[in-house]
């Protein structure tokens, strides 16, 4: 799955401090650009998620932050907290910036930060392998991100171990890297052949739905998904068809969803003509049985047979026809 949406494992990344960092002094100047604002907020990035922090009055298209923040860390900068934002790599040095609203923010302008500018030397490039930019960089908390955001998903615990031993031992204590070693045993135990963790989740109707009481009568797929997520709708259909081929030669399919609303995620299930079992817990980034399983990415996948041990894991539409192929045939 090349295209996937990416969200946090809740309950991994509760211990914010780190020996590294400290508490400092920050100054940013800036100006807003293409938009008229009245403020401009200062967010800090916590389980990838964005928290405002503190606010600046735009006065003749400028503004000014002068604050105590701990460094080196992720900041944001908006000028619409509910809209998106300039993702900004701050250390001690006093940035300049012009924050640009448009296209996602993708416009903007930020001098005087070492690590944002390998940021987005990272951006601009294709087909990075991390190992690489690690050994690079090993002192990099934008190299540390990169891992942590952008590769987790598509590497096996075994490399994200090794890419952690690349990455200077000062960056072992961040919020960022214990996530990634909390990740790694996680994954160990939902790898193939391990048995599958059983949860409860609630269904639309609020009736609980334990993933053991759906075991037992051939294959189920375990899927992580949301109505919010492009490539899981792109996924559905395939997973219609497939399920109409298979569902009475003894396969079933239990979705997990990571929607924030249940209205969305109800409209999501009747658009995309979904009939089998469905649960949420309706907690977003924060899903339970998401963080169970090790989930890093949306779509994801599980397949577990009758005795509830796990046999594949994140196929794809073809692996999984071939897969499902083989086993009822």
């Amino acid at each position: 799955m090349e295209k996937k949406v990416f969200f946090v494992l809740a309950g991994l990344l509760c211990l914010l401090s780190c020996d590294n960092q400290k508490e400092s002094r920050i100054v940013i100047d800036g100006t807003v650009a293409n938009v008229e604002a009245e403020k401009v907020y200062l967010q800090k990035f916590e389980e990838k998620l964005f928290f405002v922090i503190d606010s600046a009055d735009v006065i003749d298209g400028r503004f000014r932050f002068s604050t105590t923040a701990s460094l080196p860390e992720i900041y944001g900068l908006t000028v619409n907290p509910q809209r998106g934002q300039l993702m900004l790599f701050l250390d001690a040095d006093p940035v300049q910036v012009t924050l640009d609203p448009s296209e996602g923010y993708s416009n903007s302008k930020v001098t005087g930060s070492t690590e944002q500018d390998l940021y987005a030397y990272y951006l601009s490039q294709e087909d990075i392998v991390i190992e690489d930019f690690i050994r690079a960089h090993p002192q990099s908390l934008a190299a540390t991100y990169v891992l942590y955001r952008n590769f987790s998903y598509r590497l096996t615990p075994e490399e994200i171990q090794a890419n952690i031993q690349l990455l200077d031992s000062s960056l072992w204590k961040t919020p960022y890297v214990k996530t990634l070693n909390a990740l790694v045993e996680t994954l160990l135990s939902v790898a193939p052949g391990k048995p599958a963790p059983d949860f409860t989740a609630d269904d639309p109707e609020g009736r609980p739905v334990s993933l053991s009481s759906r075991l037992g009568n051939g294959y189920v797929l375990l899927d992580f998904w949301a109505s919010w997520c492009p490539p899981c709708r792109q996924e559905n259909p395939h997973l219609v068809a497939l399920y109409n081929e298979y569902k009475n030669k003894g396969f079933d399919i239990l979705s997990v969803s990571l929607d924030r609303t249940k209205d969305a995620w109800l409209k999501g299930i009747a658009d995309d003509n979904l009939t089998w079992t469905h649960v949420s817990d309706l907690k977003y980034w924060h899903s339970a049985p998401a963080a169970l399983y090790g989930v890093r990415a949306i779509p994801s996948n599980f397949l577990i047979d009758r005795d509830g041990v796990i046999v594949a894991k994140n196929l794809d539409g073809n692996e999984l026809d071939e897969k499902l192929g083989e086993l009822f045939k």
